[in-house]
C-alpha cells in the first residue's frame, strides 16, 4: 500500500534536484515531523521515516525487513534446544527484484563507485534501464508494496507477524486477529518497536494510525492500541480505516454474510474506544466514484487505489508538516498551521464532540477561476459509502487544505487567491457549515516515478484539467503527469449517520437481541454477552451524538 512518507521522499528528492521546480524548493514544510535522523555503523547519515509497519510474514518481497541502511546479520533462532536427530534446512530462493528495484540499486552503486573511483565508473554497467520500462512493469506486475517503495526504512520500521504468512487464505475477522497477537510475543515486540521512535521525539503531535479493518488486522490493531493507550494516554491516535474496494465484494452464502456484518460492526466499536479520531477510508467502487471523475482506476489492484487513499491522506495531513510563523509572520507558501492536537480538537471536540469523519478529496482539483466547472466544493467528493448527500446540518464543523492550487492561465494561485476562491465558493453555498478551518500550500502533490497509471486523458503535466482530451492516451501515469494540485476536506457532520447505523443495527440484529443468529460466532471470537453489548452502546452513543433522541441507550 502507498504510505505517506513515499510522496516526503519524493519532495526531499525534488528540493535537492537542481533543475526542478521552485515550488517544491520553498515549501516550507518541515520534513523532521515524519522522519529522523541517524546514523550506521560505518558512520553514514540516513534519513528514514518514522513508522512501524507489522504485516504477514513474506509480505515484504524482495526486501529485507531490516531495511538496506543497516546490514547486521540477524542471529539464527535457536529457540528449539531439545533435539538430538538429524538438522535438514531448507531455503527458499530470494524473489527477484523488478526493474524498479534494480535501478535503485544501481543508482545507489553508481553513487558509491563515483565516491570512490571518479575516473572508473559504469564501465562495465548493464544498460540502463529506461524510465518507461519500469512504469510498464510495475503497472503488469504489482504482488508487495514494497515492489514500489524507493524509501530507506531503519531495522525498527518493518516487523512481520511469525506464524502468519502472506499467502493465509482465511484471516478475515476479528476473532483470528486477536487470537493471533495474543499467542505470541507480538505486543511487547511492537511495542518496543514503537517506543523507540517515540522517546527521540522532543514534543510527539500524535500517532497516525493505518488499518485495513477488514479482516483480522483489526483485532491485531485493537491489541496494539490498547497498549498505546496504556503507555501514551495523552497522545492523540488518528486512526484510519482503509479499505481497497475487493474487500467490499458481496459474501458468498448467508454464514459468511452475519460474519462479515458482525466483523464491522466489532472492529469498528473496539478501535473507535482506541482513538481520538477516527477517518474511514474505502469505496466499493472507487472506478465508478465521483473521486475518480479525473481518473482512471482498477478497482482489483489495490497498488491504483492505495495511491488515491495515500494521496488524500498526504494532502489532509500537510498542516501538520507547515513550518509555524510568527505571531505577526505571513508565509508566502503555506497558511493555516494545523497539529494533530488542534485537528481533534476542532473536529471531535466541545465543538461537536463527534470523533467519526468524513475525508473528501478533489484529485486533481480544478482550477480555481474554471467557471465551466462546478462549484469548487461541489468537486471534493467523499472516499467512504453508506453516507447521506446533499444534507444539511448547521452545525457541521470542517477542516480543508489545499496545495498546488492553480488559478486562470493555470498559473500557480497565491495563498490569497486560494483563501478569496474558498470564501466565494462558501458565499455561493446553499448551506456552509458552523466553522470551517483553512490550510493552504502553494506546493502541489508531486508524482513518484512508480506512481500508477491512474490519471484520464483530461489531465495535463502539471495536473491541470483540459478542455480537450489527449489523444492517444487512456490512462497516464508519472511520464505524463509530473505534479497535481490537491484538494481534502475532513468534516464531522451528520452526513455519517447512515454509516454508523448500519453498523448498529447489524450487531443489533445479528449479535444482541433474542436467538440472534450470531451469537454463537461472537463468543468463539471471546466475546461475553455484556462485552457485545457494551459494545453496541458504544455505536449507540455514536449515533445519538449526532441524532439525539432518536435511539435509545437501552441495547434490546
Amino acid at each position: 500500500m502507498w504510505i505517506l512518507c513515499y510522496f516526503q521522499d519524493e519532495l526531499l528528492g525534488l528540493a535537492e534536484t537542481p533543475e526542478s521546480d521552485q515550488v517544491f524548493k520553498n515549501h516550507s514544510l518541515d520534513m523532521d515531523v515524519l522522519y529522523r535522523t541517524g546514523e550506521t555503523q560505518q558512520g553514514l547519515l540516513t534519513y528514514t521515516p518514522r513508522m512501524v509497519s507489522v504485516n504477514f510474514q513474506g509480505s515484504l518481497g524482495s526486501v529485507s525487513s531490516r531495511g538496506s541502511l543497516y546490514n547486521q546479520i540477524q542471529a539464527k533462532n535457536m529457540d528449539v534446544m531439545t533435539w538430538k536427530g538429524r538438522v535438514t534446512t531448507h531455503a527458499s530462493e530470494p524473489l527477484r527484484r523488478n526493474l524498479f528495484l534494480q535501478s535503485l540499486s544501481e543508482e545507489e552503486q553508481e553513487i558509491v563507485g563515483k565516491a570512490n573511483d571518479l575516473d572508473n565508473v559504469n564501465n562495465n554497467s548493464p544498460a540502463e534501464i529506461q524510465d518507461k520500462d519500469i512504469v510498464e512493469c510495475l503497472e503488469s506486475d504489482v504482488q508487495y508494496w514494497t515492489d514500489f517503495s524507493k524509501v530507506h526504512y531503519h531495522p525498527q520500521s518493518l516487523y512481520e507477524l511469525s506464524g502468519l504468512w502472506a499467502d493465509i487464505q482465511e484471516f478475515d475477522n476479528y476473532g483470528l486477529g486477536k487470537e493471533a497477537f495474543c499467542g505470541h510475543q507480538h505486543g511487547e515486540e511492537i511495542d518496543d518497536r514503537l517506543r523507540f521512535f517515540v522517546e527521540e521525539c522532543d514534543h510527539i503531535q500524535g500517532i497516525q494510525c493505518i488499518v485495513d479493518d477488514a479482516g483480522g488486522f483489526s483485532g491485531v490493531s485493537a491489541m496494539f492500541l490498547e497498549s498505546i493507550a496504556d503507555e501514551y494516554p495523552n497522545v492523540p491516535v488518528l486512526l484510519y480505516n482503509a479499505r481497497n474496494p475487493s474487500s467490499h465484494m458481496d459474501s458468498k452464502g448467508r454464514k459468511q454474510a452475519i460474519s462479515h456484518y458482525l466483523h464491522d460492526a466489532v472492529s469498528f466499536s473496539r478501535l473507535s474506544e482506541l482513538c481520538k479520531l477516527i477517518i474511514p477510508v474505502g469505496l466499493p467502487s472507487l472506478s465508478g466514484s465521483r473521486a475518480s471523475q479525473f481518473l482512471c482506476i482498477k478497482d482489483e489492484k489495490p497498488y491504483h487505489s492505495s495511491a488515491v487513499y495515500a494521496a488524500a491522506m498526504h494532502s489532509f495531513t500537510l498542516p501538520f508538516r507547515m513550518k509555524q510563523s510568527g505571531p505577526s509572520a505571513e508565509s508566502l507558501y503555506t497558511s493555516g498551521a494545523l497539529d494533530m492536537y488542534g485537528t481533534v480538537q476542532m473536529l471531535a471536540g466541545q465543538m461537536r464532540q463527534n470523533m467519526v469523519t468524513i475525508l473528501d478529496v478533489a484529485i486533481p482539483a480544478p482550477s480555481l477561476s474554471d467557471r465551466a466547472q462546478q462549484s469548487f466544493l461541489g468537486n471534493l467528493q467523499p472516499l467512504i459509502s453508506d453516507i447521506s448527500e446533499d444534507v444539511e446540518d448547521f452545525h457541521a464543523v470542517e477542516t480543508m487544505n489545499i496545495h498546488g492550487a492553480v488559478t486562470s492561465g493555470n498559473q500557480r494561485a497565491s495563498i490569497n487567491e486560494v483563501k478569496d476562491a474558498v470564501e466565494s465558493a462558501y458565499d455561493n453555498s446553499v448551506t456552509r457549515p458552523k466553522f470551517s478551518h483553512l490550510s493552504a500550500s502553494t506546493c502541489p502533490l508531486p508524482i513518484p516515478l512508480p506512481f500508477p497509471l491512474i490519471f484520464g486523458n483530461m489531465v495535463g503535466q502539471h495536473g491541470e484539467l483540459l478542455e480537450t482530451p489527449i489523444s492517444g492516451s487512456s490512462s497516464m501515469g508519472s511520464l505524463e503527469v509530473h505534479s497535481i494540485p490537491m484538494a481534502t476536506r475532513l468534516r464531522s457532520s451528520t452526513a455519517v449517520l447512515p454509516f454508523l447505523e448500519r453498523k448498529l443495527g447489524n450487531l443489533r440484529r445479528f449479535g444482541i437481541e433474542r436467538g440472534a443468529l450470531g451469537a454463537p460466532l461472537l463468543q468463539s471470537w471471546g466475546f461475553g454477552k455484556d462485552e457485545v453489548e457494551d459494545m453496541g452502546e458504544v455505536l449507540s452513543k455514536m449515533v445519538t451524538t449526532l441524532k439525539p433522541y432518536q435511539y435509545s441507550s437501552d441495547s434490546d
